[in-house]
């Protein structure tokens, strides 16, 4: 489908992603467009066709694939993306494998490339829209289940950590029958979040299936917007990865899992602030005893204090600032 704006941001980023998913012919044009993305943002549509052995009409379904209206639209990006990349020099180190000789210095380079590269991606793919839709949900939801398993089943539990902070009542599920069991307690008004990389792994996809077939609102967080996981929720927050050696895709996509969730978390507590700040509150001090004190608590508590003094008489409302737990 065609989208109503022309999408924006790590374009080569989702090529490269959901190349192995794409049928054959659509393959071939995107290992084209990736071998030499600055050459492909110059090629004329014929050019494309001719070199990636497909045909004008292939490129053109390419394009919609991707959610552009047209080639020209689709060149303009990757010319604005490779631009980019080639000033901040981000593209030089990803996907280049690690081995034994690298010094400690270029490995890091490589992975914080990477990341950062993923992180930029996620932001320019994270549809508003879906955002203000699930942090909408969540600010009325009377109860919020997370799925997930694996690396993004430690993503899932430090967002209902954070959520219980703020006065969510949520959990966290791995196990799947733990799961399935709390999600056919899920009924309308209630949210289901569940987190997969690629968006195929069948618990996941089961879990969120049940919660939505009891009424409860279900969101996706995934890296393939079209994958199985992404056709049984309501709402699709899309994510980025780029893997290094030893860091398989899903393994490096829990930066980019974590930045989406610490945006639904922040923007959740932004619009219910009197709430979450009180919340916060009664949850910091619960665990204040469990810290040793150094000198800074009591000036926090009291710059905590005056601020929200300052929102109870309408002034500029600040985001709560978490504490140590």
């Amino acid at each position: 489908m065609v989208a109503a704006t022309e999408p924006t941001g790590g374009v080569l980023g989702r090529i490269r992603t959901e190349l192995p998913t794409l049928p054959d012919a659509l393959q071939r044009v995107a290992e084209q467009l990736l071998a030499d993305p600055a050459e492909a943002a110059l090629a004329t549509i014929v050019d494309l066709a001719e070199r990636s052995g497909t045909s004008t009409a292939t490129i053109t379904r390419f394009c919609r694939v991707f959610g552009f209206s047209g080639y020209a639209a689709l060149r303009v990006a990757i010319a604005t993306e490779t631009g980019r990349a080639a000033q901040a020099r981000w593209e030089l180190d990803i996907g280049r494998e690690i081995v034994p000789q690298d010094p400690l210095d270029r490995v890091l380079e490589i992975v914080a490339s990477a990341d950062t590269r993923a992180i930029q991606e996620t932001v320019g793919r994270l549809d508003r829209e879906s955002l203000e839709r699930v942090v909408t949900a969540l600010a009325g939801a009377k109860r919020v289940e997370l799925f997930g398993i694996g690396s993004s089943g430690t993503v899932a539990a430090e967002m209902a950590f954070r959520l219980q902070r703020i006065g969510v009542v949520c959990w966290a599920r791995a196990e799947v029958h733990t799961a399935l069991t709390n999600a056919a307690l899920l009924r309308p008004g209630d949210v289901a979040i569940g987190l997969s990389h690629g968006g195929r792994t069948h618990e996941i996809i089961e879990m969120l299936a049940e919660a939505g077939s009891h009424g409860a609102t279900t969101v996706a967080v995934t890296s393939f917007p079209r994958s199985p996981l992404a056709e049984v929720a309501d709402v699709v927050l899309t994510t980025a990865a780029h893997e290094t050696t030893f860091r398989a895709e899903a393994l490096a996509a829990v930066h980019s899992q974590l930045l989406v969730l610490d945006l639904i978390y922040v923007v959740l507590a932004q619009r219910t602030f009197e709430r979450s700040s009180a919340a916060f509150e009664v949850t910091a001090e619960a665990v204040a005893g469990h810290r040793l004190p150094d000198e800074a608590d009591d000036s926090r508590r009291a710059a905590g204090r005056r601020g929200r003094r300052r929102v109870a008489n309408g002034r500029t409302r600040p985001a709560p600032k978490p504490e140590e737990a």
